[in-house]
């Protein structure tokens, strides 16, 4: 962090800076390999790729994948050229393929620092440009034709290896901060897995523990953009409730004759339609006293019951497949219920209940906390990059 707090680009000078066109900035590899004849053992898809990641951290193999495919090289980046609004662009640490719907760019070191020059791909200055000169409708694609020509305004060539070291430290400061949140949840992971062991814990049905209220079927036309909140399906969003759509609230009387399904702080919620059926989310403070929309299932705790270890319970994967038994034929999955009442749990006693539900509560708290760092240190990344270019 010393780099990053020994500089500050708020004030920087750009009147020295010179416009390139991309193709002087960097050039387009378009190398080709057939998967079915390489020699090659690793294949990069654009799903493979995270948006507004440098890192690649998952990839397949040629087998995978049939047609003709670009070959990469370490140091290499891979940018989706398709539905560039994803913002996917990331280094090559291998010699392998990658999908013909992406470009492999390497740059220019006349031009630009190759250390820089992912996060040059990043910046807000080439993405807008990027999206703006796509074309098609479904799956806008850019070609190379109109991003060779474009301009982009960079900084003197001299600037480059300071301001690549101050890009890579605050990666570095990203890449910790993930890797420690990786391992709270492989730790939480491994209590999950404990619990779930048959030989080590026997099983009993979930309505030991807590019963199932289902949400309330509103009209349509309730639905206002003001008063009282509904949390629909949509607004379970990784582990807590977000409502920013409008249309997601109704008028204090109608809220009214509904009260047997308010919500309040620290209530468990589960989806019980659609693709994502069984996602969990845990009501914050903010939408204490809303509202309960119909598919949205509330797990009543019975007295005494752990609801940090209940969490703990129902936001895995060994809950989820339990789940699955029960899921319904049809085109979206569809659960009651009654069936996730009868869904297996581990079975322990109030006392062991408070044990492991401290446990969970602990790690729910540090990932909390170590998200926030993240999001931090993303946004500043971001601010850097943009400021830099």
């Amino acid at each position: 962090m010393t780099t990053i707090q020994k500089m500050n680009l708020k004030n920087f000078d750009k009147s020295n800076w010179k416009l390139f066109k991309f193709h002087e900035i960097a050039y387009r590899i378009s190398e080709t390999v057939d998967p079915n004849t390489t020699e090659l053992d690793v294949y990069i898809g654009l799903e493979h790729i995270d948006g507004e990641n440098i890192h690649i951290k998952r990839y397949g193999t040629p087998a995978d994948v049939s047609g003709g495919k670009l070959k990469c090289y370490p140091g290499d980046v891979i940018f989706g050229k398709r539905r560039a609004y994803q913002r996917k662009a990331a280094i090559v640490e291998f010699e392998g393929i990658c999908s013909a719907h992406a470009f492999v760019f390497r740059a220019n070191p006349v031009v630009i620092e190759p250390k820089l020059f992912p996060f040059f791909l990043h910046s807000d200055q080439f993405m807008d440009r990027a999206i703006d000169i796509s074309v098609g409708g479904l799956s806008p694609t850019i070609n190379w034709g109109d991003l060779k020509d474009q301009e982009f305004l960079l900084p003197p060539k001299e600037e480059h290896a300071k301001l690549s070291e101050l890009l890579w430290a605050m990666d570095e400061v990203i890449e910790k901060e993930k890797g420690v949140f990786e391992n709270i949840n492989i730790n939480k992971e491994a209590l999950q897995n404990l619990l779930f062991d048959k030989d080590k814990y026997s099983q009993t049905k979930l309505e030991k523990y807590a019963s199932i209220l289902g949400g309330y079927a509103f009209s349509s036309d309730s639905f206002i953009n003001e008063g009282v909140p509904v949390v629909k399906i949509k607004n379970i969003v990784e582990g807590s409730i977000s409502i920013e759509e409008k249309s997601n609230y109704v008028d204090v009387k109608i809220a009214n004759m509904a009260n047997k399904y308010l919500l309040y702080s620290g209530d468990i919620l589960i989806a019980m339609t659609g693709a994502t059926l069984g996602k969990i989310g845990v009501v914050q403070n903010t939408y204490d006293r809303a509202l309960l929309n119909q598919r949205v299932g509330k797990f009543e705790l019975k007295e005494g019951v752990n609801k940090f270890y209940m969490y703990g319970i129902l936001d895995s994967q060994h809950f989820l497949r339990e789940l699955n038994k029960y899921i319904g034929e049809g085109a979206q999955g569809n659960i009651s219920a009654e069936d996730i009442s009868k869904t297996q749990v581990p079975y322990l006693t109030i006392e062991e209940t408070n044990h492991f539900g401290g446990k969970f509560h602990r790690f729910s708290s540090a990932l909390k906390e170590v998200k926030m760092k993240l999001q931090s240190s993303r946004s500043l990344q971001k601010s850097l990059i943009n400021q830099v270019f």
